[in-house]
């Protein structure tokens, strides 16, 4: 029964921490740039706020969505 318990505590915990994940990212759809009359592909962003840290590109984060790490500094914005 106790292991039972713990695996289902578990279970909450990984599914709480993926949807709080999900929620922290934005979808843009694809678009044409009238400027350059190039096509900008579809793409997650991360939901603006005012925090430098918590961003794709920020050290010490990566993007899920394409593995690469973050290399701006968060303190020279």
């Amino acid at each position: 029964m106790k292991k039972l318990l713990l695996v289902l505590a578990l279970l909450i915990g990984v599914l709480s921490f993926s949807a709080s994940a999900d929620a922290r990212t934005t979808r843009v759809r694809g678009y044409y740039k009238p400027s350059t009359g190039s096509y900008v592909a579809p793409h997650y962003k991360t939901t603006p706020n005012r925090s430098k840290f918590d961003n794709f590109s920020t050290k010490g984060n990566y993007n899920p969505y394409t593995g690469k790490k973050g290399t701006v500094n968060p303190f020279r914005w």
